[in-house]
């Protein structure tokens, strides 16, 4: 069993998120999922980063700082696009967490990765927002540092593929994501 800590997305605390949370928790994982705008969640990316500029990107870390400091040190650091940059940017802070789950962004500068760190990455093929070449650069990157890197890349599918409200969701990619991160846990 692992504490995971699973930032959302720049649309806000969306049901997918919760269900997520659900779904690592009837894998027997303590899961936080905490809601870092404070206001409802967004239905478009337009709106959610209106809604991130609003709540402004240092109160959206320093609520993820804060919940990250009520956890314990092994916490897993996981999210969802722009939550996943949270991640990576919490791990700075967290040398001893247990994993880094990233799901539709990379996270993680190589500095703060120590060797054999375990780090999963979920990725669409093509993703507007994870060019290919950066993707390779921080694999790369990742790799030389030491990260014990997993990457998965899915064909087809839009951006947030694993939420079944947004016109990205693929329902197969979404299964083969959720099996695979259950079994990256368990394996930890």
């Amino acid at each position: 069993m692992a504490h995971v800590l699973l930032l959302h997305s720049v649309l806000g605390l969306r049901p997918a998120v919760r269900a997520a949370a659900d779904r690592l928790r009837a894998a027997g994982h303590q899961v936080t999922a905490p809601d870092l705008y404070g206001v409802p969640a967004t239905d478009t990316v337009e709106e959610g980063f209106a809604r991130f500029a609003e709540v402004g990107p240092e109160t959206v870390l320093a609520r993820a700082r804060a919940v990250a400091g009520t956890l314990p040190a092994d916490t897993v650091l996981a999210g969802f696009s722009m939550g996943a940059g949270l991640a990576g940017a919490l791990l700075a802070e967290r040398p001893d967490a247990a994993a880094v789950l990233l799901l539709h962004g990379t996270g993680g500068a190589p500095e703060s990765v120590r060797p054999g760190l375990p780090v999963q990455l979920h990725l669409a093929v093509p993703d507007a927002y994870e060019p290919d070449d950066e993707v390779t650069q921080w694999r790369q990157a990742m790799t030389a540092a030491g990260a014990e890197l997993s990457v998965h890349r899915y064909p087809g599918p839009g951006h947030l593929f694993t939420d079944p409200d947004l016109p990205d969701h693929d329902a197969p990619a979404t299964a083969l994501t959720w099996d695979r991160t259950v079994g990256f846990l368990a394996g930890l």
